[in-house]
């Protein structure tokens, strides 16, 4: 395993190796399923940060494990996270059209491909995570069903939908988010991990703790750039949550208080690691990477 590669490297070299797997792993535009498929690949390839997978990735190396061993969590995960946003862009959600830059999949292939292109990803998920040849199989499938359900990220788009228009305090809106968006990017901490060495508990409660505070950094600058950023910038509607008049962080803090609450927790999550010295690098520069992002 080579760690002597900058970050830029790292990452890059990481996102495509996920984009071949996933592109491997989607079902081919042909046969009577077509449309189906070609609405799939639309939804996952050629766009996206690929958060998920890097953060399967840099715990599988905090872990020790074979990156080949994390590339099918890595892929599970961002299917998961795909079929999210298809569903999360229909009319009866969020009704966007925008999303990676191109448009959303209900408006490329209409609503009802598109909710059952979503369906198709999220169970490609668990077949791709129950073929793989991992240590902790099931449990590795439990933690991501455990993350994608109504004790998380369905559960967080239930409470989102409900708080349109009312007024949050800081714990409903961290609730809110911890399952909505946090509870994915723990869950690819969780499985990445999964795929190396036995952690001891000192080991795992840090992984724990470095997880939720990335999340909840990564939703807090997803805030801010929604007001600072461009739709060109952020392949997405700029601007739609506040139009939408959905709880934010920066309709709760103010922009610059958003700005501070980012920092603070991106603090908590390398102090975190800060114990386990290099063997902790790739998560490290994530943190970084999350936070101090512009798109």
């Amino acid at each position: 395993m080579r760690d002597d590669l900058t970050w830029p490297v790292w990452s890059r070299e990481r996102q495509q190796r996920i984009e071949h797997r996933l592109e491997c792993l989607l079902p081919r535009v042909e046969g009577p399923t077509a449309r189906l498929a070609q609405a799939m690949r639309h939804a996952t390839l050629g766009g996206g940060k690929r958060v998920r997978p890097l953060l399967a990735y840099a715990a599988g190396e905090f872990a020790d494990a074979n990156p080949a061993l994390v590339d099918a969590p890595a892929a599970a995960v961002e299917l998961v996270h795909a079929y999210s946003l298809v569903h999360d862009d229909l009319p009866c959600m969020d009704d966007d059209a925008l999303r990676r830059g191109k448009p959303t999949c209900h408006v490329a292939f209409g609503e009802a491909t598109a909710l059952l292109a979503g369906d198709a990803l999220q169970t490609l998920a668990f077949a791709v995570l129950g073929d793989a040849p991992l240590r902790e199989s099931a449990k590795a499938c439990a933690v991501l069903a455990h993350a994608s359900g109504a004790d998380g990220m369905a559960g967080g788009q239930a409470i989102d939908l409900s708080a349109v228009g009312r007024a949050l305090t800081l714990n409903e809106l961290e609730t809110m988010h911890r399952l909505k968006t946090g509870a994915l990017i723990e869950a690819a901490v969780a499985l990445g991990a999964l795929c190396g060495r036995p952690l001891d508990e000192r080991e795992s409660h840090a992984l724990r703790d470095f997880a939720a505070a990335a999340g909840l950094a990564f939703q807090v600058v997803d805030d801010v750039l929604d007001v600072e950023g461009s739709s060109a910038s952020l392949g997405k509607t700029a601007g739609k949550d506040a139009a939408s008049n959905k709880p934010t962080y920066v309709a709760l803090l103010g922009l610059d208080g958003a700005k501070r609450h980012a920092q603070s927790l991106r603090s908590q999550a390398l102090a975190s690691l800060q114990p386990f010295g290099t063997r902790a690098r790739r998560l490290v520069e994530l943190a970084d990477w999350i936070t101090l992002r512009t798109h």
